[in-house]
């Protein structure tokens, strides 16, 4: 792993004469791929109201070009990168970069050019992939998983890069990177969220199946962002942010006016068909923070315990009765989009009737389902503490 390997005594003196000597803005490379996933972020949103609102009339939509525009723009940015750090031998990456196939550059950066890679290849694949068997039965059909892989490798590339300056920085400019960090963390947990999201609905959420993949998705972000930051309050700021862009997607879609041009049509459309209103991760991210200053002086497999049961327990005692309210009448307004479904939900779902879907039908499948749901937590803490070191020890 020569991304992870810790630079020779001259290098980290260099490293730090470097950043005590430069006013030190965030370098262009970081800026050019944390708006790169921003484009993925807001073309990616808006894809799915566009397919849940208009339908697919066509690739060229606004939504699928800014998608594009992701891996394209990492694609660029990284590549010359890349280009500069192997041929200009006073480059001053290169003593911070990696060795691959002949070429130099820092670990994040091919990564994202990995990632755009795989994203630019998905978009005529999609294309010929809906030609062929028309609309997606699924969000994860095969281009889809393509071009999630895609854009997870650039959110992935995004945040090593990130990582790599935060960890050979130090006072008020690793503040500022940081604050990158808490960024490109958010892109990621968004990403797994959205990729789950077919088992995340709101008529799920009675359901044991329901935190069980939550519990698979949500907590290695937790611990990762923990260990990866100084903040003592990382996992809370991440979701927190989080949380605030899903509401700001949410509100903003609902404000553009829109019909459905595919059929049949069962529900009246007037407007872009919003996410429906954020899971309550800030909760168990508030209650990870908070528990994990008192199991600090535990081993790492203890620890992980205690923070998968309080994470776990407190999601269900706030979303379980959020729940409820979800999905009476007081949750149908533009605050909380409870009166929101896509054109293609019949009247006689369990969606656009706002009732709950069972996902186990005896005390003993929801029980062992439970059971399941917190060992997930537990091994994905451990997991993200695990790389969360991992990821305190990247300086190229």
């Amino acid at each position: 792993m020569a991304g992870t390997l810790p630079l020779p005594a001259t290098l980290q003196s260099r490293s730090a004469d470097r950043v005590s000597a430069q006013t030190l803005s965030i370098p262009w490379y970081i800026w050019c791929n944390i708006i790169a996933v921003a484009c993925g972020v807001v073309g990616g949103v808006w894809d799915i109201s566009w397919h849940e609102t208009v339908g697919r009339d066509s690739f060229w939509t606004p939504a699928h070009l800014l998608i594009q525009a992701c891996g394209i723009l990492a694609g660029l940015g990284c590549g010359y990168l890349i280009l500069d750090t192997t041929f200009r031998k006073n480059s001053p990456l290169r003593a911070y970069s990696v060795s691959l196939w002949g070429f130099r550059g820092p670990l994040g950066a091919f990564l994202c050019a990995w990632g755009a890679v795989g994203m630019i290849t998905s978009a005529p694949f999609d294309n010929w992939w809906h030609n062929a068997y028309g609309l997606d039965v699924k969000i994860l059909s095969p281009p889809h998983i393509l071009l999630a892989l895609g854009m997870t490798g650039i959110r992935f590339g995004a945040l090593v890069m990130v990582l790599a300056e935060v960890n050979r920085a130090t006072g008020e400019y690793r503040v500022r990177l940081e604050r990158m960090l808490f960024f490109s963390f958010m892109f990621l947990l968004g990403i797994t969220v959205g990729v789950m999201q077919e088992d995340t609905f709101r008529m799920f959420m009675h359901g044991a199946k329901f935190y069980l993949v939550v519990m698979c998705i949500a907590p290695i972000w937790f611990a990762a962002v923990s260990r990866a930051s100084n903040n003592r309050w990382a996992a809370t700021i991440m979701t927190g942010a989080f949380s605030a862009t899903h509401l700001i997607f949410m509100w903003a879609l609902q404000l553009i006016p829109a019909q459905p041009k595919l059929g049949p049509v069962y529900q009246n459309i007037t407007h872009l068909v919003p996410p429906d209103f954020p899971l309550l991760l800030i909760v168990p991210a508030i209650a990870f923070d908070l528990v994990r200053r008192y199991t600090s002086t535990m081993n790492r497999w203890a620890q992980s315990a205690i923070l998968a049961a309080a994470s776990l327990a407190s999601f269900i005692a706030a979303q379980w009765p959020f729940a409820n309210f979800l999905m009476s009448p007081a949750a149908r307004n533009w605050f909380f989009a409870g009166d929101n479904a896509p054109y293609f939900i019949p009247p006689t779902s369990h969606w656009a009737r706002h009732e709950f879907l069972a996902t186990e039908f005896t005390v003993t499948q929801f029980a062992v389902t439970m059971a399941f749901a917190l060992i997930a937590g537990f091994l994905t803490i451990r997991a993200g503490f695990s790389w969360g070191d991992w990821m305190r020890r990247i300086r190229r």
